[in-house]
């Protein structure tokens, strides 16, 4: 059972914590009813896709909050499930509900670690590693133990960037390091391979790429949907878990870190939307940096060119879409000329996509969703912002942002500026691109219309090239 995410509620950290309270105050739940759940849900998740026989070794990091309590209620069902899971759960919650739960895992034989028992090569001795260690309650900067052990995490992402075997990321509700509502803000984070969202998908799940995302948590009531007018999706069967999202078609080398050096006809989608989305998720559990970000180039009404670096804030079956301010050079451009290019490059991969297509505002109603969305912060940098235009000294930007700061620090929202909002490139042609060692390429092309046809040319000297034309 999957669910597109277009049709998916995504809620705030406020949101987060008020459905928590509702859950535990006026309808009875208690938290370790909740944790159970919870972990039980993560532990279905990972059952879902990775199996004990080829992932059989787990690491849970656990942190010393209730998402600290989810990972150890998922490790002792890993355990029933046929895992052999190990803890390192660094910073003890002394609370009676926790006690308990170590005395279980322990009673189970399930071996607790030290940080410094774990190795620098986390991936020489784990196959998965559950990262439970801060929950949508969180704020602040992680502090030790726990910001050394995030760091392992990223390490451990970076080595699928040298194509070493690298063990697969579980991230239970929020990747930890991430902020609750903008994700990974500076781009170099934790970058699970999955997402298990509890209750509800958080606001940060939006800028999640990663292979597998799962809803978990089949515990939430018709009048809480009601009163945060949810749209969550429906569990298959007593299924405790369920998928948000196509199923990826990554295979298991990709996932055990060691990337084919060319994509065969058989793996190539139809669809052209989804094998970009099916690439941008490898690029993302490749580790590669910012995968999201590409170049933007627009042309004025004399056909001359230029071009930037762009965050693509999303892609979906109606085309690519990003932000910016209506007033900018690639504004103007497009409003004298809407035709428009993207070039998505994943070096360590030797992948690239190139798009090109028309270019439209979206809606009103569409960038005020997205404005609201932001953190304050967020909301406050396009107000400041003039792009396109000199700027004498870097001091008045930021008296100019202190002052918005003093405006609004009161203010629950803050009204999106009428200068700034999104656009979407409308895909008529699709080039993805993909080098071998050998330095032969295949090339996919892909013009878009109506119907398929299907056209393979096979050249000697310059590879293998596949084009779909629509007619």
């Amino acid at each position: 059972m999957e669910k597109s995410t277009d049709e998916i509620s995504y809620v705030s950290q406020q949101e987060a914590i008020e459905i928590d309270e509702m859950l535990m105050g006026p309808l009875g739940s208690s938290v370790d009813q909740l944790m159970e759940l919870a972990g039980l849900s993560v532990a279905s998740a990972i059952g879902e896709v990775y199996s004990s026989s080829d992932y059989t070794r787990v690491l849970v990091i656990c942190g010393p909050g209730n998402n600290g309590g989810d990972g150890l209620v998922a490790a002792r069902h890993l355990h029933h499930f046929g895992y052999k899971p190990s803890i390192c759960y660094p910073k003890r919650n002394t609370k009676p509900l926790f006690a308990a739960l170590v005395t279980q895992l322990e009673s189970l034989s399930i071996p607790f670690l030290s940080e410094e028992q774990l190795s620098v090569q986390l991936s020489s001795d784990y196959d998965i590693i559950v990262d439970a260690i801060f929950g949508f309650s969180f704020h602040g900067t992680p502090r030790l133990p726990f910001d050394s052990l995030i760091r392992k995490l990223v390490s451990v992402r970076n080595q699928q960037c040298t194509h070493q075997k690298a063990a697969v990321i579980i991230s239970v509700d929020v990747p930890s390091g991430w902020h609750v509502e903008d994700g990974d803000v500076f781009g170099d984070g934790i970058k699970p391979d999955m997402l298990v969202s509890l209750t509800a998908p958080k606001l940060c799940a939006k800028m999640f790429f990663g292979t597998h995302h799962f809803l978990g948590g089949r515990f939430v009531p018709q009048s809480i949907i009601d009163k945060f007018k949810l749209k969550l999706p429906p569990y298959p069967g007593t299924s405790m878990c369920v998928r948000i999202g196509n199923l990826p078609q990554t295979n298991l080398s990709a996932q055990k870190g060691i990337f084919a050096s060319s994509e065969s006809l058989e793996e190539v989608e139809e669809d052209p939307i989804y094998q970009f989305q099916k690439w941008l998720s490898d690029a993302l559990a490749a580790g590669i940096k910012e995968p999201h970000y590409m170049v933007l180039s627009t042309a004025d009404k004399d056909a001359k060119p230029s071009s930037r670096m762009m965050s693509l804030e999303g892609v979906n079956k109606d085309g690519f879409v990003w932000q910016t301010n209506y007033g900018s050079r690639k504004a103007r451009e497009i409003l004298e000329n809407p035709q428009a290019s993207l070039l998505f490059y994943w070096g360590p991969l030797k992948r690239q996509v190139r798009v090109e297509g028309f270019v439209e505002q979206v809606s009103e109603e569409e960038s005020e969703q997205y404005f609201s969305s932001l953190s304050r912060d967020n909301q406050i940098r396009p107000i400041v912002s003039k792009q396109s235009r000199p700027i004498h000294e870097r001091e008045v930007l930021r008296q100019q942002y202190r002052e918005l700061e003093e405006k609004y620090h009161d203010r629950t929202s803050i009204p999106r500026p009428k200068h700034w909002g999104g656009y979407r490139l409308i895909p008529e042609f699709f080039e993805f691109w993909q080098g071998e060692e050998s330095q032969v390429h295949l090339n996919v092309l892909l013009l878009t219309d109506c119907a398929i046809l299907w056209r393979r040319l096979m050249e000697e000297e310059y590879g293998e090239f596949i084009d779909w034309y629509h007619n």
